[in-house]
């Protein structure tokens, strides 16, 4: 049996991590994806409403409140509160429901970035 170096054959292993040019790259692939879902959450609308549909609220994907829609017969000026509670809990959940989709659009954006835990870029 002769001694010396083993040189296995077949593909050299790959160094983890890349070099400056490949996290670039990759940024710039995570740029172009946001840029991308922002445009796809300028589109999407999300609709809440309150009080078996009495209050309706349109929010769109950047949580910019589009419309609110109110029945005629939820107005009772004896009961003013009331119509404050309906248009509050509508807003919310419409806001509530905007941020869910825009946190599911953006969350997983940096995950092809292999960046340590805990660190996070703004935006995602």
């Amino acid at each position: 049996m002769s001694k010396g170096k083993y040189y296995p054959k077949g593909p050299k292993p790959q160094k983890s991590g890349g070099g400056p040019q490949d996290m670039l790259r990759q940024l710039q692939q995570v740029q172009k994806q946001m840029e991308e879902a922002q445009e796809q959450l300028s589109e999407v609308e999300v609709e809440h409403s309150a009080g078996g549909g009495m209050v309706k609220v349109v929010v769109d994907g950047h949580q910019n409140i589009k419309s609110i829609t109110i029945d005629p017969q939820v107005v009772d000026p004896e009961d003013v509160s009331m119509l404050e509670d309906l248009v509050l809990a509508a807003v919310t959940g419409a806001l509530e429901e905007s941020q869910k989709l825009a946190s599911e659009k953006m969350g997983g954006l940096a995950g092809g970035l292999g960046l340590p835990p805990g660190f996070d870029l703004p935006g995602l």
